[in-house]
């Protein structure tokens, strides 16, 4: 994986209501990456977002299909370890594990700080930080803090008009 061709997703596991146009908005977002080069999307495999944006990089491989998904998860099997999965969580999170191009697992059991580690190895790994960010607590908050102090470029979909966003790689 090259770090310059490397793009990292992070986001609430909640998606507002009021957010209806995300997905279009993330679509655009990285079709307009993929144009520019960049060939690697790590996702953190958690519900919401993650799972929003893992569906949507492997939508587009059926357009590009030198594209990759990169799975860079805190332990094996977060659904039995977290509140909040429902059948069908569990199901995408098995659909988008079979079809990532690669996952790499923290480590192998839950312990406290893994979500962390999980969030820095994103960030490092990446050249851009596409988020979806609309508070300023939690993991979210705590990733997009980290890129921003590691000098990572950081989109937010929340402030993105889909139909006006053009990336320019420099």
């Amino acid at each position: 994986m090259n770090r310059e061709k490397t793009v990292c997703f992070t986001g609430h596991r909640e998606i507002r209501k009021s957010d209806r146009f995300l997905s279009i908005t993330l679509y655009h977002i990285v079709e307009e990456l993929i144009l520019n080069g960049f060939t690697f999307f790590c996702s953190g495999g958690a519900r919401g977002f993650d799972t929003l944006a893992a569906q949507t990089v492997l939508q587009l491989k059926e357009k590009y299909p030198h594209i990759h998904l990169i799975l860079i998860l805190p332990f094996r099997n977060p659904y039995t370890q977290e509140s909040g999965w429902k059948k069908e969580d569990v199901q995408f999170y098995l659909d988008i594990k079979e079809k990532a191009t690669k996952t790499f697992y923290v480590q192998q059991e839950y312990k406290r700080g893994c979500y962390y580690k999980r969030d820095r190895w994103l960030v490092d790994s990446s050249w851009i930080c596409v988020c979806y960010q609309y508070r300023n607590t939690g993991g979210t908050a705590y990733t997009t803090q980290y890129a921003q102090k590691e000098g990572i470029q950081i989109i937010n979909c929340i402030d993105t008009n889909p139909e006006s966003f053009h990336f320019i790689k420099e």
